[in-house]
């Protein structure tokens, strides 16, 4: 388990330069120049040369890029071109927001998605089996964003259930979890749906059938432990995707996490804080694609993991 730790984490390594050199190379790329929009309009030349040279600008970009390296081997994101704040402080406190929604719109996709995959797996080509994969097939069709504004119209202005916006209470937390988490929950049940399938075929199944044993029992017991491993890596890259896709419905629900931070940092090409930010989520994602491997071995122990 130690040895197999110790690799990932080395594996990660490259993982992590290569997302920086290319944030870094894209963000070179976006128009704009930092020092006039730092500056302000109607700005002189020499107010813009000398913010240039105050952060670093006006130098090649390989000594920009070992600099900010430097810092990061080091614990320090640098400061950001904005506010002048660190920018590691700035992160920590909007990530926590950004976690929280990842995890409930996690949980929204695990239970909605295991369920439904379940309900359609017993029941093959039935009427029920049909309409779940239907809902599924709209699910993964409504983008994030969009299912979101339906749910604040309906919801928050037509019947006025639930907060428009913010972070505060959990009501403020349903539509947004929801909205993120139901393409997630789709696409979880066709991969249940999928792996019980398989798994009830599976001549331990038909032994347990056969003894006697309650219908539920097997499925619940003895089909689902089973035919949980392949979901929980697509419930990994899921979460993965989750708290990407927060960037959008952090900003249509005015919520103040990582993903509005970083799209406010981008309209103001603030590098510091752009790299540092996606820098922050590549890890969390990479610590989850982990948790995942060993969560395979609490659900089958003969999975060798080294």
């Amino acid at each position: 388990m130690i040895l197999f730790l110790v690799r990932r984490i080395l594996q990660t390594i490259p993982v992590i330069i290569g997302v920086t050199i290319v944030v870094f190379l894209i963000m070179q790329m976006v128009p704009g120049d930092t020092a006039q929009i730092l500056a302000g309009e109607g700005a002189s030349k020499e107010a813009i040369e000398n913010l240039r040279h105050e952060y670093g600008l006006d130098r090649p970009l390989h000594v920009q890029y070992f600099d900010y390296m430097q810092g990061v081997v080091q614990g320090d994101l640098g400061l950001s071109l904005k506010n002048n704040q660190p920018v590691y402080e700035e992160i920590m406190t909007r990530l926590p927001i950004s976690i929280e929604l990842a995890f409930y719109s996690t949980l929204i996709t695990v239970i909605l998605g295991v369920i439904a995959g379940v309900i359609s797996a017993v029941r093959p080509n039935s009427v029920s089996d049909m309409s779940v994969m239907v809902v599924a097939l709209l699910g993964i069709s409504f983008p994030s964003f969009f299912l979101g504004l339906i749910l604040m119209y309906i919801f928050s202005v037509e019947l006025q259930w639930l907060p428009v916006a913010g972070w505060d209470t959990v009501k403020h937390m349903i539509l947004p979890a929801i909205a993120l988490g139901t393409s997630g929950a789709a696409i979880v049940a066709r991969m249940t749906r999928s792996s019980m399938l398989e798994v009830v075929r599976q001549d331990y199944i038909r032994t347990a059938k056969a003894k006697g044993l309650n219908g539920y029992l097997v499925i619940y017991k003895h089909a689902l432990r089973n035919a949980l491993i392949p979901v929980i890596t697509v419930v990994g890259l899921q979460f993965g995707a989750l708290l990407g896709g927060t960037v959008l419905i952090e900003s249509v629900f005015a919520i103040n996490g990582l993903g509005r931070l970083i799209v406010e940092s981008i309209r103001m090409r603030d590098l510091p804080m752009v790299q540092g930010g996606i820098l922050v989520a590549s890890l969390v994602f990479v610590i989850v694609n982990l948790l995942v491997d060993l969560l395979y071995k609490f659900f089958n122990r003969r999975i060798d993991l080294n």
